[in-house]
């Protein structure tokens, strides 16, 4: 079963993006250091906390439907991109992440190996790490 969901992201002047999702309002920015206002995180940032938060709900998910009691769950994410292709200055690198490290940090009552595949399963069900291995097309039309 496939599950449609939507979001509206709109230019705002500078480096501004305000994204419309539902009823909420998220805004994206740049540092100033590459001419924004700062108001938000920037647009890797922002898949960074995709990524984080989508494997926290899976592992809440995951919890629940395995009556694990878990009692607390944090990722810590960083991750390498090439700066020179997104600015532009070269086609010679990969315009993606590189490299995305994790920190995974579970408080519950397992064993380091049953943390272990507590958290295979969440990174093999999370829609967003699936989003990153995948090849997921991208279509779109000009209107």
């Amino acid at each position: 079963m496939n599950k449609t969901v939507a979001a509206k992201t709109t230019w705002k002047g500078d480096m501004r993006v305000e994204c419309e999702v539902r009823d909420h309002t998220i805004v994206i920015d740049q540092p100033a250091d590459m001419g924004g206002s700062d108001a938000g995180p920037n647009p890797i940032e922002a898949l960074l906390i995709a990524l984080g938060s989508c494997q926290a709900t899976m592992a809440a998910i995951i919890a629940s439907q395995k009556r694990i009691d878990l009692a607390g769950f944090s990722i810590e994410i960083e991750g390498d991109y090439d700066l020179d292709s997104l600015m532009g200055k070269t086609e010679e690198e990969q315009t993606g992440m590189i490299e995305i490290r994790q920190k995974i940090f579970i408080d519950a009552d397992l064993t380091d190996e049953e943390k272990k595949e507590f958290f295979e399963e969440v990174h093999a069900r999370c829609p967003v790490t699936g989003s990153f291995l995948e090849k997921t097309q991208i279509k779109f039309e000009i209107e």
